[in-house]
């Protein structure tokens, strides 16, 4: 069979455009906690059956009215259509392969492990808080961080009073770890 005709990447396919997350490491899990597990299970129903009807029913009705190279709501809807299919088929993909964790097990443990907040300092005095979650759920703009990130890899298995080494671009800088903490509960997937 010639080379043309194969599909060199899966991968490229689905985690390219299916929601502008990076792939997982090699060998890694998609760790992900019970209420990210239930966000993108959510994501994926509506999209099957709420959003994707309505666009391929548009479709549908643009079909009719004619000249479909110069009809804006057929080409759009086509478009959107695709959009949609990629983000099913890349949400389907990182659900079969979530490994569902609920950090709530670690209520009351001082030591840093997935699904925790943890509030340090650096070496200039400067307090933050982060929360380590998974790739699918973390959200920087809310101070969640993927547990593959360079700070979540500094601070996994630290305590409370430990001091561990952050590799940045500006060199390497300690980090206090000031207060971890879980949640109390959470709920299960399904």
């Amino acid at each position: 069979m010639s080379k043309a005709f194969t599909k060199e990447n899966d991968a490229d396919d689905d985690d390219g455009d299916g929601g502008g997350l990076p792939p997982l490491p090699a060998g890694g899990k998609n760790y992900i906690t019970p209420t990210g597990y239930a966000r993108l299970r959510s994501e994926l129903l509506d999209l099957m059956d709420v959003e994707r009807p309505k666009v391929v029913e548009a479709v549908h009705w643009a079909a009719k009215n004619g000249d479909r190279s110069e009809n804006g709501d057929y080409l759009y809807g086509k478009k959107r259509l695709r959009e949609i299919d990629r983000r099913i088929r890349f949400l389907t993909k990182r659900l079969e392969i979530a490994e569902v964790t609920d950090p709530s097990v670690h209520y009351g443990s001082d030591q840093v492990f997935f699904g925790s907040t943890v509030r340090y300092a650096d070496d200039n005095g400067e307090e933050r808080e982060v929360t380590i979650l998974g790739i699918d759920e973390a959200n920087s703009a809310h101070a969640q961080v993927s547990w593959i990130s360079p700070i979540a890899r500094a601070l996994l298995k630290a305590r409370e009073g430990d001091v561990v080494k952050l590799a940045t671009p500006g060199g390497v800088r300690d980090i206090e770890v000031l207060a971890v903490n879980y949640p109390a509960s959470t709920s299960k997937p399904r």
